[in-house]
């Protein structure tokens, strides 16, 4: 009997693998699951390149292949080919060589024009204006071309020159005019390297002289010294308080993002966790430089679009309780990707870990995940994200970004200025046009970009253009009021209602003379708003809309209100 224990103790054990075992075993499987689709890969390629009916190119089927193998992942990990190299080192340190200005294709003149110069830049140093349709680039015709081709023509080797040839519009002229006139304008223009502005705008806000406002538009590097010297700066004309606005900010740097909280938070303080599959990817970041001031009143401004760097800053401040949170919930982006060099000067931005900021959330609102029937993405949902404190003991949650400590919503934009502002269903790009006239016509605006106005008649003309050139838009109600009656006749309840359905059809008729009307504050917002850029640039326009601002409103109250403010970084009581 014994010995028929042991020999059965003996079968058994090795059907027993360790921890280490299933390991080593499941790392060999994957091992073999790459070697055997690597061989089904190239010979699939030595096939087609072999038998397809045409000759292959080889470069663009394997970025095609290689494109589709990285969208299956998450939409932050991009493979760059060698022609796409110079757009992912753009996107890291916020430099290109070219002019300086925005440019967008005019969908009503059927051709690309002169959109935005940038302040300092060659663009605006040469003399281009908004509204200048681009015509060619030396001995190239770019008439027939589209916003992506010309950009590319534009942007060069720094110190390269160029003839540029472009129409500039006389005022006056109908929005549905087939043939443009003009003056035809020659500008000899040498590409330097160009930075996008960091800061918009910083200064003592005129609300309140003893407030600093700092706006900071993208995480490239450099930008945490820049923040630097713009917060001593207004230190030194008498801030004692300071508003932080990171609305917009699509993020970036991460080291930037640490060393940008260090300006208001002692050194040696954990701001940052990565944490990913090999020990590479994870690491711990701590602020590393002499802070600014650790005791001023701060709030920082949020919303949807306040990404990745810009939600590791949010959120430490946050976590530190050394900041105010202001504004909507931000975007929810908790992936840090690295950029990694690839053979032939290719390159390759890997999604290769999670952050969690100090209270130890991580704040990911989307799982991207893979199964047998392919890639697909889930949206955390708020009943399943988890509770964590603040140092000082406040709860925060994970999952689904940073929400604000005092929300704040702004102001939702008119269906008709949204249509105006892009240039309506018909093409027609009245409002565009108006500002290029308005610009012809007026050589100055003033030197305060805060003090300027369009008058009411200013407006009438600009009512009556609106009309008299046909623009539509698609109307929000009118469209869902439409959905409300097929989905009536589907179930037979149309027939029965259809005197209130054909009342309520009448009170919803498009009405664009009446809409104008209605809407004419927030219309004429963006209208100012269009002009002051063109002569006063991003700076111009970022001050004069702060008058605007329902967000802003709300900090500076904050921070005129000391008890409250210190009342909101304190735990809630529990009752």
């Amino acid at each position: 009997m014994r010995h028929c224990f042991i020999a059965l103790l003996i079968f058994l054990l090795p059907s027993v693998m360790t921890a280490q075992e299933k390991e080593t075993t499941s790392a060999k499987n994957h091992n073999l699951e790459v070697g055997k689709n690597l061989d089904i890969f190239n010979n699939a390629f030595r096939n087609l390149d072999m038998f397809y009916v045409d000759t292959l190119n080889p470069e663009q089927v394997i970025t095609s292949a290689i494109k589709g193998m990285v969208r299956s992942l998450d939409p932050y990990t991009e493979y760059y080919p060698e022609s796409e190299t110079k757009n992912l080192q753009m996107m890291i340190t916020g430099k290109y060589a070219g002019i300086g200005s925005i440019i967008k294709y005019h969908s009503g003149r059927k051709r690309v024009v002169i959109d935005e110069p940038y302040a300092g830049m060659p663009a605006a140093e040469a003399g281009l204006k908004k509204g200048d349709i681009i015509l060619s680039i030396d001995d190239s015709l770019m008439t027939d071309k589209n916003t992506s081709y010309v950009s590319s023509h534009l942007r060069g080797d720094a110190g390269t020159s160029f003839m540029l040839k472009v129409l500039r519009p006389d005022p006056g002229q109908s929005a549905k005019a087939k043939k443009v006139k003009g003056k035809e304008l020659k500008f000899k223009i040498t590409r330097r390297n160009i930075k996008l502005p960091e800061l918009p705008w910083y200064g003592l806000l005129a609300a309140d002289k003893k407030i600093g406002y700092i706006n900071l538009n993208q995480f490239t590097e450099g930008c945490s010294r820049t923040v630097r010297n713009a917060l001593i700066e207004l230190k030194q004309q008498g801030a004692t308080a300071l508003v932080f606005d990171l609305r917009g900010n699509g993020g970036g740097s991460e080291m930037e993002a640490v060393d940008i909280v260090s300006l208001w938070v002692p050194k040696e303080q954990q701001v940052v966790e990565n944490r990913g599959k090999v020990s590479q990817a994870s690491r711990t970041y701590k602020t590393r430089l002499e802070p600014v001031d650790t005791l001023m009143p701060m709030v920082v401004l949020v919303n949807g679009e306040t990404a990745s760097a810009s939600e590791i800053t949010a959120g430490a401040l946050q976590d530190l309780d050394r900041a105010i949170i202001i504004g909507t919930r931000t975007y929810g982006k908790g992936l840090v990707q690295v950029p990694m060099e690839l053979p032939y000067n290719t390159n390759i931005k890997i999604t290769t870990s999670k952050y969690y900021i100090p209270s130890g959330r991580c704040i990911q609102a989307i799982n991207y995940k893979r199964d047998g029937q392919g890639a697909y993405k889930e949206r955390i949902a708020d009943s399943l994200t988890h509770v964590f404190h603040t140092r000082a003991g406040r709860e925060v949650r994970d999952g689904g970004g940073i929400s604000p400590d005092v929300e704040v919503k702004a102001d939702s934009l008119p269906n008709i200025a949204y249509y105006l502002s892009i240039g309506g269903l018909d093409s027609t790009e009245v409002m565009f046009d108006y500002i290029v006239d308005y610009i012809a016509r007026h050589p100055s605006i003033g030197d305060d970009p805060t003090t300027f106005h369009l008058t009411d008649q200013d407006y009438a003309e600009f009512r009556q253009r609106v009309i008299d050139s046909g623009f539509t838009y698609d109307p929000v109600s009118r469209k869902q009021f439409d959905e409300l009656v097929k989905t009536a006749k589907y179930e037979g309840y149309y027939d029965d209602a259809k005197e209130a359905f054909d009342a309520l059809s009448d009170k919803l008729k498009h009405d664009v003379a009446n809409d104008l009307d209605k809407h004419r504050s927030a219309i004429m917002q963006i209208l100012e708003l269009d002009i002051i850029s063109a002569y006063h640039y991003q700076a111009g326009a970022l001050r004069a809309g702060l008058a605007y601002d329902r967000q802003l409103e709300e900090a500076i109250r904050l921070l005129n209100s000391p008890d409250e403010y210190k009342k909101l970084l304190q735990p809630a009581k529990k009752k």
